[in-house]
């Protein structure tokens, strides 16, 4: 029966969350962007899901359409949060040895 190193795996388990906190930070500074209305609308959002830039086609303002420009903010919006979101998923991704998804249970031995 092989020994259980408790102070091994702390140590695995900080250099783990470091490297989390790094990768959350380099995430952090990314970003993507997204659009609709063919570019009438652009949006910019970084990876911490946070909108960083919104701009809106002088055209659209002018054609004093409130609902045509509500519904192309939302739809830039939430293309540019899903594609933040799957920069995020894959960046983390990286921190998988299998270059996977984490699987935090196969880390203490349960199922996959």
């Amino acid at each position: 029966m092989a020994q259980f190193d408790l102070s091994s795996l702390l140590q695995q388990a900080q250099a783990m969350q470091e490297k989390f906190k790094q990768m959350q930070e380099e995430i952090a500074a990314k970003t993507v962007e997204a659009q609709a209305g063919g570019g009438m609308v652009r949006v910019t959002a970084d990876g911490s899901l946070r909108l960083r830039n919104v701009q809106i086609d002088p055209g659209l303002l002018a054609a004093n359409d409130r609902e045509m420009l509500q519904d192309l903010l939302v739809a830039a919006v939430n293309d540019a949060l899903r594609r933040a979101q799957d920069l995020f998923n894959q960046e983390m991704s990286r921190l998988s040895p299998f270059g996977g998804p984490l699987n935090i249970a196969s880390l203490f031995g349960g199922r996959e």
